[in-house]
């Protein structure tokens, strides 16, 4: 097993690995990492979650020239949503680079930022095509520094209709740049893409070992107010378990943990890296025996863990890729057993959630933290067994004889020197949980908002005052109306775009002050100019009237018709959410 000390990276770039608990690479980034060094070109077959972001991203830092404010490496990605994503990874892993900027670039936000960032200039560009194109196209986007190009989530990019967008960048950028080529799937309009820009490729194909026994019941927590400790105590207490593994990140964390949980009343030890393997083994052997119920574990010092005891697994940290939240999971529910599973998901890491789903295809249902009413009645009830185990030890006489003397000489009642003894026993740690606070009250929902769910499931046709001459893209149009006026994605129907204007089916009462807004964004260099598209124009065009709007009205003096060509796709796109 390779580690990243053996790929060549940068000191730097290995420091901060070693910050982020990362132990040992991912098959991709072992195979990846040493050709892209190596000034390779790369096509990589691998699933979301497999850990491909860091495939590309490290060999790109260990490389950069900070001193060089031109993009130097751009990469290519189909939606928002990851273009984000892969902006904060590069932003994670370049800690301790300083200076270093990443730009995410995206449709549906302001070109303001944008301008301003690639002004002050960005070592590593993230964007979608749609836009990428409109900066290529303004000449604020300089690609003649580039020697890293990137096209992340390639099929996705062809399915979302951006494979043309993506060549024209190809196109764009110098000849001496280095290409590599994730996707998870190759169709032959992928694999011609990887022949006509990429030079001699390593090809690079790591099947996604991401199959979940079907007898591990998977929950996750979404973490909000409740700190993750409190949060797992409260599992710890309520929730039924013979033996659990709980998996962190880091080393250090392994040894926080367990004291904190042992402080806590819990039978737990740690195994990491640094754990001696006589250690290891003792430590395991403890935990088969019963002689502890919790060991706080890092993915590698947990591999090979065979322990029958074991009915839960949970993830207080959520893993860097699916495959290691397959692996970890795969400690329980073992020979057929049946095992659960939790996850503690933070918002900031919503999108690992869904790429673990995604790699898995399974859905993980979100579960309701323990109440503190259940934490407490479990205490009381341990307590109250506690007191009849003891009860029946037999071995009582001579406390009982120091409570009477007790009672006698001090006129105390029994039950008040028993509720003394136990408050001693219980030490300065509440024996009940304080109520939680009541939540605040929520707040009414904006105009906005009400007013797409007042029109229901009705839809009207809009005119937007931009089409095929200002090259406009669906992705772009549904991240302006998605991202700048809040309309769902869900609620954007048909997109017609024409040479002069585009028509768009949306929620059929939207308010006068979004329509307002709406008319201020830039698309395709353009304002949207949205206006309800009259019924004439909607019968020339051979487009029918919507339901419930049976009264015709009088064209516009002066409105000029449109051409009633179709776009090319002949039915609704598949969206680029930004």
């Amino acid at each position: 097993m390779s580690t990243f000390d053996d790929l060549g990276l940068d000191d730097r770039v290995r420091k901060v690995l070693t910050d982020l608990g990362y132990e040992t690479p991912s098959p991709i980034q072992a195979e990846t990492i040493p050709s892209l060094l190596a000034g390779n070109d790369v096509t990589g077959q691998a699933q979301t979650g497999t850990g491909k972001t860091a495939a590309f991203a490290l060999p790109i830092l260990s490389r950069i020239d900070l001193d060089t404010k031109k993009p130097q490496a751009l990469v290519l990605a189909p939606t928002r949503e990851l273009a984000i994503q892969v902006a904060e990874a590069f932003q994670r892993y370049a800690a301790n680079l300083p200076g270093f900027h990443v730009l995410p670039i995206y449709g549906g936000q302001s070109y303001g930022p944008q301008l301003s960032g690639l002004r002050r200039g960005a070592h590593v560009v993230v964007g979608t095509p749609g836009r990428l194109i409109d900066h290529l196209e303004r000449g604020s986007l300089d690609l003649s520094g580039l020697t890293n190009v990137v096209l992340d989530e390639a099929d996705e990019m062809l399915r979302m209709g951006f494979i043309d967008d993506v060549e024209k960048i190809l196109q764009a950028v110098p000849e001496s740049r280095q290409v590599a080529l994730f996707s998870a799937t190759m169709p032959k309009a992928i694999r011609s893409i990887s022949q006509s820009y990429l030079k001699d490729p390593v090809e690079v194909s790591v099947k996604n070992s991401t199959a979940t026994a079907t007898n591990i019941n998977q929950r996750y927590w979404p973490v909000r107010g409740v700190h993750k400790l409190d949060a797992l105590t409260r599992i710890l207490e309520v929730e039924p378990f013979d033996a659990m593994i709980v998996f962190v990140r880091t080393k250090q964390l392994t040894e926080e943990l367990t004291e904190k949980l042992q402080a806590r009343g819990f039978s737990a030890a740690a195994i990491n890296g640094d754990i001696a393997q006589a250690q290891r083994e003792r430590t395991i052997g403890q935990l088969r025996d019963g002689r502890i119920d919790l060991l706080v574990a890092t993915d590698v010092a947990a591999r090979g863990l065979d322990v029958e005891r074991i009915s839960h697994v949970l993830n207080y940290d959520i893993p860097h890729d699916s495959e290691s939240y397959v692996h970890r999971i795969g400690r329980t529910g073992r020979a057929g057993r049946s095992g659960e599973a939790i996850l503690f998901v933070s918002p900031r890491e919503r999108h690992m959630l869904r790429s673990i789903e995604k790699a898995t295809r399974q859905s993980i249902s979100q579960m309701e933290l323990p109440s503190v009413e259940a934490v407490n009645d479990q205490r009381l009830a341990r307590f109250s067994q506690s007191i009849t185990d003891t009860l029946e030890s037999g071995e009582l006489t001579l406390f009982q004889d120091l409570v009477q003397q007790y009672e006698s000489n001090h006129n105390v009642p029994a039950a008040e020197i028993a509720a003394a003894l136990a408050s001693m026993v219980q030490g300065e740690r509440p024996l009940l949980l304080e109520p939680e606070p009541e939540p605040p009250a929520k707040q009414k929902r904006s105009g906005k908002a009400s007013a797409f769910e007042a029109s229901g499931g009705e839809t009207a046709v809009f005119r937007v005052e931009v089409g095929r001459r200002n090259r406009v893209t669906p992705s772009a149009l549904v991240g302006a109306l998605a991202n700048e006026g809040g309309v769902p994605s869900k609620r954007i129907g048909h997109i017609d775009i024409r040479a002069e204007h585009t028509l768009v089916e949306l929620p059929a009462e939207l308010p006068e002050d979004l329509l307002r807004k709406l008319g201020k964004t830039q698309v395709a260099g353009r304002g949207l100019r949205i206006s309800r598209a009259d019924d004439e124009v909607l019968e020339r065009s051979g487009r029918p009237r919507r339901p419930g709007r049976d009264k015709p009205k009088t064209q516009r003096k002066g409105q000029r018709a449109p051409g009633s060509s179709r776009s090319a796709a002949g039915k609704r796109p598949a969206h680029e959410h930004g």
